[in-house]
């Protein structure tokens, strides 16, 4: 069976593996879309802080379902899912207190467990979420939707109130629909231009800042009307981006990291607390969360069709990853997995 390793950063191998085999209550499935996220891109450069090499990547997943398992939960052979790839002890606190998504020992496929870049493979039966009428790149999507709906629900957006989306790569892509269906008035910030004129014309976003235009916090306050934001988005994974964040709620504002860094982040702490800031961190997403989103794009409240702009097949993954993260234009890479 072919698989595809991350050996070393930089470094794709694609050789033969064994046939799966299943452990009490998992379920075998066949893969057909693997979506490339930012932290595929971050373990393919070398900056993914939870991981280690070598190791399958493949997190976003679209499967079809071969053999159920033992403890189904209502699967059935055939079933078309999305994979929910964080796999949580149930034993810990934080799961105790219904935050799976942040378990003291889970074990994220792709990450800190193997994942889907193979054609077959097991995964608990408790983490496939199906759907009679999604598509599997529909499906592979659901669960970066997540990190954004996550990240929202972490912020508790007020309609009408001034919400900024700091990045516009594929995870503040997501941030962004779910702070639009909360009925924010929303910014979103972006050194790219062609990221921006997305937001524009594909999602709706009213306003747009870029940096290398003018002072940020004049645009952001021509915005609000004289205000800064209230509750600020960030979701790049860069130092400085994220540093410079601290400085962009307004006097009782709230900021979400969504992207992470390998490092540490410093902010002024008088600033800080004259303000009286409240500070998240945001990780993975929630089982209830990825049942929601499957809804919202069955209902056709969510489109995902204009995040895809590159695709290639598993077997080339050694040669054309390296070429498509390099490309600048990138918002979605979909792998395809099926034979």
């Amino acid at each position: 069976m072919l698989q595809i390793v991350l050996e070393q950063p930089g470094k794709f191998t694609a050789m033969d593996a064994a046939e799966p085999v299943r452990q009490p209550g998992d379920a075998l499935v066949r893969v057909h879309r693997i979506g490339v996220c930012g932290t595929d891109l971050h373990a393919f450069a070398g900056r993914q802080p939870f991981f280690s090499y070598p190791r399958v990547l493949g997190h976003e997943l679209g499967v079809e379902v071969i053999e159920p398992g033992d403890d189904s939960h209502g699967l059935k052979p055939g079933d078309r899912c999305s994979v929910e790839p964080y796999v949580n002890c149930g034993k810990c606190i934080a799961c105790r207190r219904g935050k799976p998504n942040c378990c003291a020992n889970i074990k994220v496929l792709g990450v800190h467990a193997d994942g889907g870049m193979r054609p077959i493979f097991a995964l608990p039966a408790r983490k496939l979420h199906r759907s009679a009428t999604l598509n599997y790149d529909q499906l592979a999507l659901v669960e970066t939707l997540g990190i954004g709906a996550h990240a929202v629900e972490r912020g508790q957006p007020q309609a009408g109130e001034f919400a900024l989306v700091i990045g516009a790569g594929p995870i503040g892509l997501s941030v962004i629909q779910f702070a639009l269906a909360a009925g924010v008035q929303l910014a979103v910030m972006d050194t790219s231009e062609s990221r921006l004129a997305f937001c524009r014309e594909r999602l709706g976003v009213k306003h747009t800042v870029n940096p290398r235009a003018g002072e940020v916090k004049a645009q952001l306050t021509t915005i609000g009307a004289g205000d800064m934001p209230t509750l600020v988005f960030d979701a790049t994974g860069n130092a400085q981006s994220m540093t410079t964040a601290f400085e962009l709620p307004t006097n009782g504002g709230r900021l979400v990291f969504v992207g992470l860094i390998q490092g540490d982040l410093t902010f002024n702490d008088p600033s800080f607390h004259r303000r009286e800031l409240t500070v998240m961190g945001s990780r993975n997403s929630r089982p209830e969360t990825f049942r929601s989103i499957i809804s919202m794009i069955e209902a056709g409240k969510i489109d995902t069709a204009p995040w895809i702009t590159h695709r290639f097949e598993l077997k080339d993954v050694p040669t054309r990853f390296p070429e498509v993260a390099q490309d600048r234009t990138l918002l979605k890479a979909m792998i395809n997995a099926s034979p």
